[in-house]
């Protein structure tokens, strides 16, 4: 599977088109995480770390149209590890712990969906153009 390395590596003629999906994904997510009484920051106070995640996670399906929801979650998963993420019972970015650091099988049906949704979300978009 194609992953990127950092967003720096993404053409500014695309760059536009990218963020507006991340975006999209980011807010849709908010909104079913709320359902799920999980808190989410808006896209415009979320913090840049999380802003990056979810362009990386939009260039992945680009680069990877055909990658099913435990590759978006292993490419997510593998970018966190990088930056210095581990499990943790609890998400705390200031520890840079997270409860969804597992494999994929692992996780919570609720916190599978959210890469189902992700993805579908990109795929909609980048066909819709």
């Amino acid at each position: 599977m194609n992953q990127l390395e950092s967003i720096d590596h993404i053409p500014e003629e695309h760059m536009e088109q990218i963020q507006a999906i991340a975006k999209m994904c980011h807010e849709v997510n908010r909104a079913y995480c709320a359902a799920l009484r999980e808190e989410q920051p808006a896209w415009e106070d979320a913090p840049q770390w999380q802003v990056d995640s979810a362009i990386k996670g939009v260039a992945f399906h680009i680069l990877n149209p055909d990658a099913p929801a435990s590759a978006s979650h292993d490419s997510w998963m593998a970018e966190k590890v990088v930056a210095g993420w581990k499990y943790g019972k609890v998400k705390d970015a200031d520890k840079k712990e997270h409860p969804c650091m597992v494999p994929f099988h692992h996780l919570p049906v609720e916190q599978q969906a959210k890469d189902y949704i992700f993805s579908a979300i990109v795929k909609q978009a980048i066909h819709a153009r």
